[in-house]
């Protein structure tokens, strides 16, 4: 069977897993400039895309004109583009059906092995003799390659910066400062450093005058929080809620540093080269999820003296009743010690 041209790429899910598609496909696009891809992911996404090179997107309405028969619809839709290959980086029941109607029609498929049994053991370990997972930029690649498309992710070359507008040239000021993201908050409180003690991390961070700090975060909740971390502190800007998403996503792309929970805006950052500090509650980084290209040193782990179970959870969803407090056994001086380790 002749090499495919034209690759329909799935993955329609949350944020920070369509993040992580990102540096894979540049490295795709980079090592075979002669393949089409499209991406099929939700609208909102789309940014993520721009700039690589020979990648259309096509947008998923899963909750509205494709949901439920409608996924065939969408899956006749991108045949139409001429695709002769899909990679289902996603591996649910949508992008199963997109995947085998088109396997249906004659085209080559691929889909993701998302390592299932091994993150089921990495948690009945009790945190006994637990060891690296496959990343899961790695299992991205490697669906690729069952396509005949193998890709090395070590020859990555992080995008330039996004040009800032004139509005986010005026949040960063004349002075010229080490730019820090700080995004506190996660999808589950068992991986969300307590607020209280990141108040003190962004305290000593604001009284150093080394660094500007801006704030991450999204819904009412939240930008009320952020708007009271905020308040006593000269050199931090809560930006949540006052940009656009490409305005998020041009700023993080100048940041010297992003601060953030094992969540979404840590791949964010990573897709730009940014250098990410991660802390962890009761999930962990052997689990595949680190940010891309982002070293071990650069990942904080909750006490495992005092919570020998970690990991309890693949996504922080399940822990025993005490465990939710892991993280405040980070203690605020070791995550700013390393920030500053990091920006010297």
């Amino acid at each position: 069977m002749a090499k495919p041209k034209h690759i329909l790429v799935i993955r329609l899910s949350a944020m920070g897993d369509v993040a992580m598609t990102v540096p894979v496909l540049c490295v795709l696009a980079q090592t075979y400039p002669e393949v089409k891809i499209t991406v099929l992911s939700r609208p909102f996404f789309k940014p993520f895309f721009e700039g690589i090179p020979n990648l259309d997107f096509l947008e998923a309405d899963v909750y509205g004109e494709h949901k439920r028969f409608g996924l065939i619809k969408l899956a006749k839709e991108a045949k139409e583009l001429g695709i002769d290959a899909v990679a289902d980086l996603h591996n649910v029941i949508r992008s199963k059906i997109i995947t085998k109607y088109l396997k249906f029609k004659g085209l080559k498929t691929a889909t993701i092995d998302k390592g299932r049994a091994e993150k089921k053991a990495l948690i009945s370990a009790k945190g006994k003799n637990i060891s690296q997972l496959k990343t899961t930029h790695q299992r991205y690649a490697d669906v690729f390659e069952k396509l005949g498309f193998p890709i090395d992710l070590e020859k990555h070359i992080a995008p330039p910066k996004k040009r800032l507008s004139p509005k986010l040239n005026g949040l960063l000021g004349v002075e010229y400062k080490k730019i820090i993201g700080i995004a506190p908050f996660a999808a589950y409180q068992s991986k969300m450093y307590p607020l209280s003690l990141m108040a003190e991390v962004i305290r000593e961070l604001d009284e150093s005058d080394k660094y500007r700090i801006f704030l991450f975060g999204g819904g009412k909740k939240e930008i009320e929080q952020l708007k009271k971390l905020e308040n006593p502190f000269a050199n931090v800007t809560n930006v949540a809620g006052k940009l656009t998403f490409e305005e998020e996503l041009a700023l993080i792309s100048n940041l010297d540093l992003m601060l953030s929970m094992d969540s979404g805006n840590g791949h964010l950052a990573a897709m730009y080269g940014v250098p990410v500090l991660t802390l962890w509650g009761v999930t962990h980084p052997f689990a595949g999820f680190v940010p891309f290209k982002q070293p071990e040193t650069n990942q904080l782990v909750s006490d495992r003296n005092e919570y020998p179970l970690i990991p309890t959870s693949i996504y922080g969803n399940k822990f025993p009743s005490v465990y939710d407090e892991a993280m405040k056994t980070i203690a605020p001086e070791a995550v700013v010690s390393k920030i500053m380790a990091v920006l010297t």
